[in-house]
């Protein structure tokens, strides 16, 4: 594996130092013993379109190409990402902060679910609240050497997403959708709140395109005939992937084991991520 954390910045001690300094006045600073390169935001119109493995698989992607990665779950009231990479730690903290869960790769995670006693406990909190929560994920966990952290949001244009794109210097988005979501309506509401928020929407992502027979490999659009080139021109949105319903990824996720799948449909998106500026 190739160690290619140097070429996330060329001046690193600059880039570390201007991470620390707000460049708004709402902008929240991050635990003075952190040290974050590039924040991305994963972000979808609405739910059940699998952010939260498309997510998990960029920061395993990453990892395997030589980089630090990190996810903070901001989705508090639907926090899977823990479950994907089968993790039952608790977080720990000393008197300085809160430390992120680390998995068997190496990826520091924090969400919801790693702080609850019981895995299944709801959280049954208003608005204003769990938006705090996501932002002391940033301001009170010590994140190490981080190159890459992928925020993996609640869909919506909610409290939750707004207090991210208010606190947190988040690099870029991007936007997730199943052929079933890519409806103009929808995706206008995600693109119109990253120009409200004037942060940069990198491009999208069809998830559950498709499903390739093993025997015969031909594609089955199971949810109908996409409309991803005609939103994709309408938004002037590029196409980052398009990737097929697997079964066996599912079940990577059921059982903890998302670090152990490997496919090349992730490459093109996380070439765009190393490539954004």
């Amino acid at each position: 594996m190739n160690d290619k954390r140097d070429q996330v910045c060329d001046k690193r001690g600059e880039e570390c130092a201007d991470r620390k300094q707000p460049n708004n006045t709402m902008t929240a600073q991050p635990h003075l013993q952190s040290n974050i390169k590039k924040v991305f935001a994963v972000m979808s119109g609405k739910g059940g379109v699998g952010k939260s493995v498309v997510t998990s698989m960029l920061a395993v992607t990453m990892k395997r190409r030589g980089y630090n990665a990190a996810i903070l779950d901001a989705d508090i009231t639907g926090p899977s990402i823990p479950k994907a990479f089968g993790l039952k730690r608790k977080v720990t903290g000393n008197e300085n902060g809160l430390l992120p869960v680390v998995t068997q790769l190496g990826i520091q995670i924090m969400s919801i679910n790693l702080l609850l006693e019981h895995d299944t406990d709801p959280v049954i909190w208003r608005g204003p609240i769990m938006s705090n929560t996501v932002k002391q994920f940033w301001t009170d966990v010590i994140w190490d050497n981080v190159d890459y952290m992928f925020i993996d949001m609640p869909p919506g244009t909610g409290d939750i997403p707004l207090t991210v794109f208010q606190s947190i210097r988040v690099d870029g988005i991007i936007l997730v959708t199943s052929p079933q979501e890519l409806v103009s309506m929808i995706v206008s509401k995600a693109v119109k709140m990253a120009e409200m928020m004037k942060v940069p929407l990198m491009g999208i992502i069809e998830n559950m395109a498709y499903f390739r027979c093993p025997k015969c490999h031909e594609e089955h659009r199971l949810f109908g005939v996409s409309h991803l080139e005609k939103i994709s021109k309408e938004f002037k949105l590029p196409v980052l992937s398009r990737l097929p319903i697997d079964p066996i990824l599912a079940e990577a996720c059921d059982n903890g084991m998302i670090e152990q799948y490997s496919n090349d449909w992730f490459l093109p998106v996380v070439s765009a991520v190393e490539g954004f500026h």
